[in-house]
């Protein structure tokens, strides 16, 4: 009941993941992403602890796929999980439980992974990979978001979505973009863009007062000189 593309930017060094899901609040959950080290997501019957597992164990040195080994051979309901995970250097990893709910597939591309279960189709997880792979011009915010609406457009999940996120990692120890849709009755992902780009244009500036407040630019706010 989740899908979701995980990337790497090798232009700026960026990481994130984008995600969607018919129940509600997925992205306070299932997406996980640190600076330096990597972005992913852990989904279907989800254990959230499973997010910092991949990203902590792939911190101490661990390549993507020794992280999943490692957490399937601790994890005590690995079956019901659906893992995903891409680190800064562009190499990913999975694993889909037996479990797993419906039909579930998972592709990998160029500094690219997604995932997916109760998907319409295994052809959902592709879909998002290849406009992934298309598009290394843009954020990579933006080029995960649009590679998650490529999903929804490729039949996505059995049923409709109803949430959705975008969280993505640069150079500190908190995200630069994490925006959720954690409920609306029909197009979350395109609620998701839309919020995106409101928040596109102001992002420096709300790292820039986090860094360096005076040289913030004004907040905009009533009072503010």
């Amino acid at each position: 009941m989740t899908f979701s593309v995980s990337g790497f930017c090798d232009r700026t060094g960026k990481v994130g993941v984008a995600i969607t899901t018919s129940s509600i609040c997925v992205a306070s959950r299932c997406p996980w992403v640190r600076a330096g080290v990597g972005a992913g997501s852990t989904q279907n019957i989800t254990d959230p602890s499973l997010g910092n597992a991949m990203l902590d164990y792939i911190a101490d040195g661990l390549s993507p796929i020794q992280a999943i080994e490692k957490i399937r051979n601790k994890e005590k309901f690995i079956e019901y999980r659906q893992l995903a995970v891409i680190d800064n250097k562009g190499r990913s990893a999975s694993f889909t439980g037996s479990e797993t709910l419906g039909t579930n597939a998972v592709f990998e591309g160029k500094n690219c992974i997604a995932a997916g279960n109760l998907l319409s189709s295994d052809e959902v997880p592709k879909a998002m990979v290849d406009y992934f792979d298309k598009h290394a011009d843009l954020d990579l915010a933006e080029r995960l978001i649009l590679s998650l609406k490529s999903g929804v457009d490729a039949g996505g999940e059995e049923g409709p979505v109803h949430s959705a996120g975008i969280k993505v990692a640069y150079e500190n120890s908190w995200p630069l973009v994490d925006l959720r849709i954690d409920w609306a009755e029909d197009g979350p992902v395109e609620k998701l863009m839309e919020l995106w780009k409101a928040y596109e244009t102001q992002m420096m500036d709300y790292n820039t007062r986090a860094i360096d407040p005076r040289s913030a630019p004004s907040y905009g706010v009533t009072g503010d000189p």
